[in-house]
C-alpha cells in the first residue's frame, strides 16, 4: 500500500520528494505497537491538511496533546526539521506531528536515543521504519513514540504521537491453563512485523515468516508440523482466549534468533526484527 502526501503541502518539501511515499512497513510497524494488549490508539486518523505546512522549528500543533507537544520540541531540537501534513496512511492520532528532516535514519537514532536517555524504550524496528516509545520521566509509563520512516538516505520522515496506555487492572493475575510456569513465552501480537500469526481455529494457530518459514501449532500439544516434517517444541503453547502464547524457545523451529539486550530480546527472522519483553507466569 502506497499514500502520496496531499498537494497542498508539496510546496512545504523539496521538490524531489514529491509526491511523498510511505513506506507500508512504516504503517504495519505503527499497527503493531497500537495494537500489542497493553496499548490503544487514541484517537481516529488525522485528516489531511488542507493548507500549506509552513517551517517550523521546535514547535508543534495547537491540536497536540501535551506529551506529544512537549516530546515534538525535544523531537526537533534533535532533527532539525520543518513540520508537514502527517500521512493519512499511518492513521495517527489527532495529536500527532510530523516533521521532514534532512538526516538519514541511521544517524537520526543514536541521538534520538541519547538526548532522552533513560525515558526511552529500545528501537524496534521492521524493514525499514524503526520506532522509539518515550516517558515524562526515568522509570514511568511510556506515554508518546518517535517513529523514523525513511524516504532516502539522507532524508526521514519524523513521526512524533501519543500512546495511550491501559490502565492496570487491580485484580489478580489469572495464569492461562496450559502454561509452563518459569518458562518464557511471547504473545502473538508481540512477533507483527517478523512472524504473521493466523489462527485456523480448534485451537490450530499457523506461525509463517517473510522468508518462507511454516510452522503449524495446537494449543495444548508440544507437536507441531514445520514444512520439513513434525517438529517438537519445548513446551506446548497455550492462548487466554484472544492471544496466541508461544514459547520463546519455539521460535527458532521458524528459523528466527533470539537476542537477549538487557531486560528485553531481540527477535529476528531474516531480515526482520522485533524487541520486545518475554511474559514468565
Amino acid at each position: 500500500m502506497r499514500s502520496t502526501l496531499p498537494s497542498a503541502l508539496r510546496s512545504g518539501l523539496p521538490s524531489k520528494l514529491s509526491p511523498l511515499r510511505v513506506s507500508p512497513r512504516a504503517a504495519l510497524l505503527l499497527g503493531a505497537l497500537l495494537s500489542a494488549p497493553a496499548l490503544a490508539q487514541t484517537a481516529p486518523a488525522a485528516a489531511p491538511a488542507t493548507t500549506p505546512a509552513a517551517p517550523v522549528k521546535g514547535a508543534s500543533s495547537s491540536a497536540t496533546s501535551r506529551p506529544v507537544s512537549a516530546l515534538a520540541v525535544e523531537v526537533s531540537t534533535v532533527v532539525g526539521g520543518r513540520i508537514v501534513s502527517c500521512p493519512a496512511a499511518l492513521k495517527l492520532s489527532v495529536n500527532a506531528v510530523c516533521l521532514y528532516s534532512q538526516s538519514g535514519a541511521a544517524t537520526l537514532r543514536p541521538l534520538l536515543k541519547g538526548k532522552l536517555a533513560a525515558r526511552a524504550g529500545e528501537w524496534k524496528t521492521t524493514g525499514k521504519s524503526s520506532l522509539l516509545t518515550a516517558a515524562p520521566a526515568a522509570g514511568s509509563a511510556a506515554n508518546a513514540f518517535v517513529l523514523l520512516s525513511p524516504l532516502s538516505d539522507k532524508e526521514t520522515l519524523v513521526v512524533v504521537d501519543s500512546l495511550k496506555v491501559a490502565a492496570a487492572s487491580a485484580a489478580k493475575v489469572t495464569v492461562p491453563a496450559g502454561v509452563t510456569k518459569g518458562q518464557p513465552y511471547v504473545l502473538g501480537s508481540d512477533l507483527v512485523g517478523v512472524v504473521k500469526v493466523t489462527s485456523l481455529g480448534g485451537g490450530k494457530y499457523r506461525l509463517s515468516t517473510e522468508d518462507d518459514g511454516l510452522l503449524t501449532v495446537t494449543v495444548g500439544q508440544k507437536s507441531a508440523q514445520a514444512a520439513a516434517g513434525t517438529v517438537e517444541l519445548p513446551v506446548a503453547p497455550a492462548t487466554d482466549g484472544r492471544n496466541l502464547i508461544f514459547p520463546l524457545a519455539g521460535l527458532r523451529a521458524l528459523g528466527c534468533t533470539v537476542t537477549p539486550e538487557g531486560n528485553n530480546l531481540t527477535v529476528a527472522c531474516g531480515a526482520d526484527s522485533v524487541g520486545l519483553r518475554p511474559i514468565v507466569f
